[in-house]
Order: structure tokens, then sequence, then C-alpha cells
């Protein structure tokens, strides 16, 4: 069946935001309970600063809180946060990291470095393979 509406969940992590300086944004925390598939998509607008870069980082967690939370290994990604990662020249582009790890609450940060221009970012969690179909819409 081609039908990806009824079949997945999509989630704020971060707002859409212009970032003026190198301040880490903290994303929401995921809860992955009722879906056995996780993708987080990173949206880019207008990267101002000649020279900033923009590292990613997904931690992982049995806790609601993300308490004991630890940086998420290679062989539980799909892609590389350095692949999720951007540069000041990538104005208007969209990143893509998988999650195939086994804790239920995941957390995605971007941190820039070097950045003291207008940098606007945004990022979704796409929930996938849900336990019921058909998910809702909107989204809960």
């Amino acid at each position: 069946m081609r039908d990806l509406h009824n079949n997945i969940n999509v989630k704020r992590v971060i707002s859409p935001v212009s970032v003026a300086d190198n301040t880490a944004q903290v994303g929401q925390i995921i809860d992955r309970q009722g879906f056995d598939s996780l993708e987080y998509i990173i949206a880019t607008g207008s990267l101002a600063d000649a020279d900033a870069t923009f590292a990613v980082l997904l931690e992982e967690s049995d806790a609601a809180n993300m308490d004991g939370a630890a940086a998420v290994a290679d062989a539980d990604l799909l892609g590389t946060e350095a692949q999720a990662g951007f540069i000041f020249s990538d104005d208007d582009k969209v990143f893509k990291l998988g999650y195939k790890g086994h804790k239920r609450y995941t957390r995605l940060t971007i941190t820039p470095s070097g950045n003291s221009g207008a940098a606007v970012l945004s990022a979704v969690a796409v929930l996938g393979h849900p336990a019921n179909a058909p998910t809702a819409n909107p989204p809960a």
C-alpha cells in the first residue's frame, strides 16, 4: 500500500528559530512508544555567518526526563550525525538522521560553532511503523 499518511506521526523537535550565537538548540524529547521507526528531519533557512558549523547530537534514554542520557552509538543510527550536521553554505537544505536503537526516548541537539550571524533552522521527528494505524490527523 502506498499510504504514508496514515502510518506516520510527526512531532515538533525544534521550532523554527533564528540563532545568532553558539547556543545549543536542544530539541523536545521524543517518545517512541507505539512506533518501530524514527527519523529526524532538520531544515535550514538562511545561514548568514560565513564560517559557522552546526554539529548534531542524538541522545537516548529509558527515562522520560532523559535521566542518564547517552549519545546514540553509531550502530544505532541510520546515516551519521556528521551527515546531519551542516555548515554556513548549506542554506535552504534538508538533512535526515534515523534511529534504530531500542531506547524509548531520544533527544536531538544542534550546536552552532563560530556563529555570529542569523541562522534559521528547525527540526521534526517522523515516527513510523505504528502499532495501531491509522494514526491521528492532526498528529497527536
